[in-house]
This record gives C-alpha cells, structure tokens and sequence, in this order.
C-alpha cells in the first residue's frame, strides 16, 4: 500500500475532497478524528491498539513526527472503509413531522398528508404517522371480543383487514408498490387471526400480546403514507420503530425511553436504510428485552418528541385537526383563540388539565435539546399554529430577538378536568402529627386511584384532594377503615366527601412576577356567582387550580376567560315584558350592538324575550332584527319557572341578567330568587322596592351579601340619575334632609299646560291623546305611582316606611273612583273642573303656580304626594313640557339644593335609563371603563 498523507486521509474521512500534500503531518489537528475515533490521544497507542504492540517505528523529520510504519496506513484505509458506509447525520437539518390518526384517516386524507410531506423544504425529515382514526379503538375491541370468547372478533379483523385494503387500493391504484402492500397486511392478518384464535381459547391476552395486536395500525398506515409518497416522486423509506425506540415499562401505565440504547439502535438502522425521509411509526417501541410494547395511548405525539431528540432535529411539527392550542376549549368558549406560542412548561401544564395541546410527555425529550414544536392543522396549512419552545427571557431583557406577542400575556390559557369528587380529611389531631399526610396518601395509592389535586391548610387541619367521581367511594370506604381508630376517638372529625366537583387551572409563566392574577381569577369567580371549593398553587405560580360545582364548570371557565385578555366581557340578557319600553329597549340593543362589541368589548346578547302570552329561546342569541316576527310565529307558551331555567342554565355565559320592564307584582316576587340563584337584576318595576318593607330589606341584604346586582335607576326618573345621585350624597358622608320634586311626566305635563282657557278635563284628554297616560288616565291621578317613587327615594335614604305610610292626595273625584272604564270616568271629569279651577285661579292671583309634587321629609320621618303652589320664580315653576324635576337638600346643599331635570317619562328616555342599567353593570363585571 503506497503511503498516503494523513492530512489527505482524514480530509476524506471528513468528506472532504483534498490533494496529496507534499509534507506529512503539517497539521496535528487532522489526526484528531482518528484518534478520537480509536480512542487513542497520541500515534503510539493508536499503533499499540492497532497492532497489540509498539513495534513501529518513527523519525523525526524536522518537527514533525512522521509514521512510517505501515500500521497507520492500514488504520486510515481502515477509517476510509469505514466511512465508505453510511452515517448518520444528526443535526438542524432534520425536521420531524407527526400526523395523528385523523389526518390519515381516509385515502384522501393520506393523500393530503404525502403532499405536505413533498412540499416541505427541510432538507432531511422524519414522518411520525399514527394508525388511521379509530383503528387503534377498533383493534382494542376485537381483542376484547377475543378475550371475551365471542366468535365476532374474526368479523372485527375482518373489517380491519377490508378498511386497509380499501384505502390503500385507492390511494395506489396499481403497481409494485401496492402489491408489496397487500401482501405484507395479508401476511400480517393470517398471524393475528391465528393469536387472536389462541387468546380465545386462553380466554386471557396478555399485556405484551395485546401491545403488539394494537401496534398493527401504526405498520399499515406507515408503509401506506411511505407508498404515497413514493407515488408523488420523493425517495423514502418506513422505519418500524419497534427496531429502534427502545422503553422500559413502569409501575404508572407509563414507559421511559432508553435513549443509549435507542441512539444505538437507529445508527444501526441507519446504517442499513439510509435515507433523508423516513416514514415513522408511532406509538410502538420494544422493550430491552426486544419485547414489542406501546407508549400508551395518544403515545404517537411522544414518539416524535423522542426521535427529534434522537436526531437531533431543527423542530418537530404536530399535525392535527385543529389551528393550534386554544386559549380554552373551543367548544365550551366560543370566543377562545388560538395561542402563537407556549413555553414547555405551560404546555406541560395545559396538558394535564386535559387540553388538546400534546401528549402529557412529549416535552421532556425535546426540552433537553431547546427543540421547538409546533402545532399546526394538517387541513388549514396557512394556519401557522402555536410554537411551544423555551420560555423567551423577554423580563431580563434578553432573548429579544425571541420575544413575540403571546409571551406578553400573563395567563396562557383555561383547563378544566370534569366529574370529580373532592376527599376532605379534617380533624385536629391531624395538626403537628407526622406521617398522616402520607398515611392518607399511601392508602389512595392502594386502591389505585388517581389524585388530581392536593390541598392543605396551613393548620395540617385538613387535607383535602380530588379524585374522579367513580373512584370517590372507594377512596373514602378505605380512608374510613384506615382511619377508623382516630375516627373513633375524635383524632379526625370526619372524612367528608363532596361530589360532582370540577377542577378548573389557570396556566402561565409569567404568573409567577406578576402581583394581582389571583385576584382577578376569584374575583372574576365571585362575580359569576361562582364558590370555590378548594385552591391549590405551587410556588412556582405556573398555574393556580381551583375547585368549582360540576354544574358550574362552564360558566367558570368563561368567567376566568372573558375576564383576563382573551375575550369580551358578556352577558346573558333575559327581557320580560317586550311592550312599550321592553320593545324600545331591544331596538337600542341591536342598533348599538356592534359598536359596544367592537369598542367597549361588551357583548349583551339577548337569549330570550317573554311577553304575558309567549316567550322565545335561545342558547346563542336572537336576531334582534327579527324579534317580533320569531315571537309571533315560533314563540312558545310563556313560563316564568322555564324562562328563569333557561337564563340560568341552558348556556355557557358567565354572567346573567335578567331585564323586567312589566309593571308585575308576580315578577317582581321572583327577585330574591334571581338574585339567590346569581342572576343580575335591571328593571323599571317599582313594585319589588315600593312593595312589603321586609322584602326590600331582604333584597338590599343579599345584594351586599354576594356578587349578584340590582340595578333600578329607572324606577324613579326614567332615564335621569336620581338614584345615583342620592346614593353619591349618602357614600360620600352627607346627609339627606329633604327630596322634593316633580316626579310624575304625565302630571307634569298636565300642570305645565293648565293656563287660562283651558280646564283640567281638557288637558287630561290632550295628555291622553298624546299617550302622555296610561290608557286608564286615574292610574296617573290617583297618585300612586309617585307614591310609589316616593317610597322608594324614603327606603333609600334610609327611613323604614311602608307604602301606606306615605299620605297621598289623589286627584281623582272621589264620585268617579268608581267608575266601571276609562271612558266613563273621561265622559263625567268635565263635571268636576271647577276644583282644579279655583285652586289654579287662587294660586295666579298670588303669582304662584300649582304643581303635583312628591315629598321626602327625611328629618320629619315622613312621606307624602299632593298638590301644591310654588312662586313663580322657583325651579318647578320653569318647566315645560313632560319633564321632571327633583331637588335634593342635604347637609352640604342646604341654601341652594342641587336639581336634576330633565325628560322623566317616554319610553325612549326609560328605555335609555334600563340600558344605561346593563351597561354600569357590565362595568362591575369587568367590561373596560
């Protein structure tokens, strides 16, 4: 063999294409990867490994050692065959790509799947496939049936066998490739037929037989998605992981990886099948005993992680039917959106909580490597999907370069994990006792159940955990025959079980530096009238998990979404009494509809309209459009108890309101149990605060006891702040001394136009006419409905009265109160004009007007509603038209009162008050200012 130099050799070992140099060992660093290969740090021991002794000799030429033995020689060509074979490349020219079974679950699907793989640029790519949608189920059963001893489990292979040869014929056509196919899942169906036969004469299947059964879907769909795209022109080959991934079973359903023994394994794969796509199998691997097993279900998402770990790859790509990772479920929140990015962390987090996000695992192989992966939908590729990486260290100022917008947020996202039941151990022998914690939690462990959450006082008072619902009972029967000892003699109190339970996790990194987000989760909570059963938080503030009412899981979620920055603030609106101002009101709802969702974030959606014959439902909203025609043509029989269920239950809004414009006694008696049951409250009805003193008190009692609001600013003025304004007196410290004013627009309008020429019976029928009145005008004159504002304004300013207590002069003859209808009584007031006459005569001759006034004497104690003259220069005497005015003397306003006027009656301007109502208490519920 002619001596060749060594720089040359070891640039061809390097895949390099170099010339012979003249001189030998110029550069000692071109040894190096001989060396290292061999093992060896000098050219002595290099020749002793390589010949059993040290009988080369060696020269010194110059300063340069130079082998001339022709040991080295044989070495290099040694190295040179060597490398002749083929290695693995491992590195960022790698993508990994994995497709879940839905993706390929048709031929057209799969067909879909080989054209992403084509187009991708990446220069070398490993294709994880899973077995087609529900072929993994459908292989579980059959070897239940097997097992079971039905004779039906040779129909279920059958239908398998069918499926498969069904898609992979239309996928392929014909050709070489679809021959070698069928053969391989002909040949693969006789050896399950004949395992299957075995199992049902055992009557049992092992775990490792049942492994390798199920693992057969992943096998077919590989070599199916490698033919398709070999159809499409790009060179591949399948790779059965079972010869490469290598796992050792543990006692948790779980496997871990062997990543030596895998990385030895794929170099020896590699070595055979080379090539720069690979179409994976998911799913399956091989025990260290070679014993085919499985990574457990939804294990295909961990078998890209690993291989990406493996290759070392630049990135690894989730396929799936969905855009990304969404901020909630999708399905439970409407306005949940997708997520551009996840630290490993929180997506660990949102996983466990059971979010679609990736297999609880799959993070921790490609976290060692800071591999990033992606989750894109395999049907929307112009979807760019969420990245989860490393948390970019944006708070530092570093990784700027990194740094993108969903980084910015402090709660990725919502979880819930449903139909739970929560364990709770107390007793005060408990405190300062060690070992009970783990005595309670060595005999969970023994039933097998699996803890969710774990929580415990600081006192070691308690402890409490949740657990799913079906294991709750054996849980506590065991904890009870544990425990029965100190049960007995009073070291524990009880051990209590809390059912259908729901455990709802908020998750993301930056909780952990940022002051307030507990708060705003509880208080978003307690504004949904939502009560938290237990709370757990880590110190590392990942996530804060709390415990809710199953049947409140819903609305939690949505309450904790819409109140952090994901979505609008929304409310369930529930309109009783559609008439004169409950129709004006849903026409200022949907004429202002867009603009309070596009720029004040606020979504009122209406979910039900009931008038006094029908009602109309709906879980998602009604065209407001179209209201009155869906009433008339689809509406249903009214049913408040059905209404109020529908409102409180039949949606997944966090917030309910329910908006009473009737002037109903009977509705107003369903108050305290809205309030009770969380629902808010607006209304225009004065009857539930001018009604039994008892049952108001109860109503303001609850509303300071709880989240729940009740909002009836238009009870007195319409649409003017009267009971805004007082209550702004009496928390701001003042002290009210007199509510006087002209509260009624009907009354004032009428006493405004009584001049000269014209009597009060006259202008009764004009304020008729005009639809100034009620259609019954004594309704008006009786005096009543300012006695009932007055009342409410008495209440309000802290005076105990009841509407009896408020003395009323009612201007309706005393001869027609009796009269059978509102002609008769309009037919016969002419008769009484002259009462009204005089006293307007005897009031102009002493430059004085009449007004029908409503008094709060809060001072005296008392309460009233009459007729009465004012100057001509005082405030009630400047009035025109319908409107009203109230003038409030209080400690601070005693020689000038403060006025408010304005319109006091009309629908528009009432309707404008109840929706001025909904729209403060949007700000309560977290709506932006």
């Amino acid at each position: 063999m002619a001596l060749v130099s060594i720089s040359s050799a070891t640039a061809r070992l390097q895949g390099q294409v170099l010339q012979p140099q003249p001189k030998a060992l110029e550069t000692p660093l071109a040894l190096q990867l001989v060396f290292a290969r061999r093992g060896c740090s000098s050219l002595q021991q290099l020749c002793r490994n390589s010949n059993g002794n040290a009988h080369g000799s060696f020269k010194k030429v110059g300063r340069t050692n130079v082998f001339i033995h022709a040991t080295l020689a044989g070495v290099i060509q040694q190295e040179e065959n060597k490398s002749s074979k083929a290695t693995l490349p491992c590195g960022e020219t790698w993508s990994i790509h994995k497709f879940g079974g839905t993706c390929v679950g048709t031929y057209e699907r799969i067909q879909n799947v080989a054209k992403i793989v084509v187009d991708d640029p990446s220069l070398r790519k490993v294709v994880v496939v899973s077995a087609m949608s529900k072929v993994t189920d459908m292989l579980y059963s059959m070897l239940e049936k097997a097992q079971s001893r039905r004779n039906d489990h040779v129909d279920a292979l059958d239908l398998i066998f069918q499926k498969h040869k069904e898609t992979a014929t239309a996928l392929l056509g014909e050709g070489d490739d679809l021959s070698k196919l069928l053969s391989n899942l002909e040949e693969d169906t006789h050896n399950l037929r004949a395992m299957l036969r075995a199992i049902y004469i055992a009557g049992h299947v092992t775990e490792s037989f049942s492994d390798f059964v199920v693992g057969h879907g992943e096998l077919w769909s590989a070599q199916m998605l490698a033919a398709a795209v070999r159809k499409r022109g790009l060179s591949c080959v399948w790779m059965d992981t079972r010869e490469v991934l290598v796992v050792n079973p543990t006692s948790l359903n779980q496997v871990d990886p062997d990543f030596e023994a895998s990385e030895n394994k794929l170099l020896k794969w590699y070595t055979d099948h080379p090539a720069d796509t690979i179409i994976a199998t998911g799913f399956i691997a091989s025990t260290s005993e070679n014993v085919p097993t499985t990574l457990k279900r939804d294990g295909s998402d961990f078998s890209a992680a690993i291989l990406g770990a493996l290759f070392r790859a630049k990135n690894v790509t989730i396929w799936t039917d969905v855009d990304g990772v969404y901020s909630a479920d999708p399905r439970k929140v409407q306005e949940a959106v997708v997520l551009e990015s996840l630290s490993y962390q929180e997506a660990w987090e949102l996983s466990y909580f059971g979010a679609n996000v990736l297999h609880p695992r799959t993070t921790i192989p490609v976290m060692k490597y800071d591999i990033p992966v992606t989750i894109r939908n395999v049907f929307n590729i112009s979807a760019p999907g969420t990245k989860i990486c490393r948390f970019p260290a944006t708070e530092s100022g570093q990784n700027d370069s990194l740094s993108f917008r969903a980084a910015d947020l402090l709660v990725k996202g919502f979880a819930t994990i449903d139909n739970l039941a929560l364990v709770n151990v107390e007793g005060t022998g408990m405190a300062g006792v060690p070992g009970t914690a783990s005595d309670i939690f060595a005999t969970v462990k023994e039933v097998g159940a699996n803890v969710v959450m774990i929580s415990q006082a600081s006192s070691e008072h308690s402890v409490c955990f949740a657990v799913p619902e079906k294991e709750v009972m054996q849980v506590a029967n065991a904890l009870e025959k544990k425990f029965r000892v100190a049960l007995e003699v009073g070291r524990l109190s009880r051990i209590e079980v809390v059912h259908d339970c729901c455990v709802l996790a908020a998750v993301g990194q930056r909780m952990a530096s940022t002051p307030g987000v507990s708060a705003t989760l509880f208080g978003a909570l307690a504004k949904a009238n939502i009560n938290v059963r237990a709370i757990a938080q880590g110190c590392s503030e990942y996530n804060i998990t709390v415990v809710v009412n199953q049947e409140d899981s819903v609305r939690a979620l949505n309450a904790v979404h819409s109140r952090f920055y994901l979505s609008r603030t929304s409310l369930a609106v529930g309109i009783i009494g559609p008439g004169l101002i409950g129709g004006t009101l849903l026409e200022q709802l949907r004429e202002q509809a867009a603009t309070l969702k596009e720029d004040f974030k606020i979504d009122l959606r209406v979910l039900g309209i009931m008038g006094s014959r029908s009602m109309i439902l709906n879980n998602l909203g009604l065209d407001l459009s179209q209201w009155r025609q869906q009433l008339a043509e689809k509406g249903e029989n009214a049913d408040l108890e059905r209404f109020t269920t529908h409102m409180h239950s039949n949606h997944s809004i966090p917030n309910t309101v329910i908006v009473d414009c009737t002037a109903n006694a009977e509705v107003a008696g369903k108050y305290y149990q809205w309030l009770k049951r969380g629902i808010h409250i607006v209304t225009p009805n004065k009857r539930a605060n001018s009604g039994p003193l008892n049952r108001y008190l109860q109503l303001r009692e609850l509303q300071r006891q709880s989240y729940t609001h009740y909002f009836y600013e238009a009870t007195v003025g319409a649409g003017l702040p009267i009971i805004s304004t007082l209550r702004g007196f009496l928390e701001t410290g003042d002290k009210i001394q007199r509510i006087e004013g002209i509260f009624s627009g009907t009354l004032s309008y009428i006493f405004n136009n009584l001049s000269e020429g014209k009597t009060f019976s006259q202008i009764v029928s004009e304020a008729k006419a005009a639809g100034y009145t009620e259609p019954d005008p004594r309704d008006d004159l009786s005096g009543l409905d300012v006695a009932r504002k007055v009342i409410i304004l008495a209440r309000e300013s802290g005076l105990r009265l009841e509407l009896d207590d408020i003395r009323v002069q009612s201007l309706v003859p005393e001869p027609l109160q009796a009269c059978s209808s509102a002609d008769e009584f309009m037919e016969k007031l002419s008769d009484y004009d002259h009462e009204i006459s005089t006293k307007r005569d005897e009031a102009n001759l002493a430059g004085e007007v009449l007004r029908y006034v409503g008094l709060v004497d809060v001072l005296g104690n008392t309460g009233s509603v009459e007729l009465r003259r004012y100057p001509s220069t005082h405030p009630f005497a400047q009035l025109s038209g319908s409107d009203n005015i109230i003038s409030f003397t209080t400690a601070r306003y005693q020689k000038q009162p403060l006025i408010v006027r304005g319109p006091g009656a009309g629908a528009d301007v009432t309707a404008g008050g109840v929706f001025s109502d909904m729209l403060r208490l949007a700000s309560y519920l977290g709506a932006p200012s």
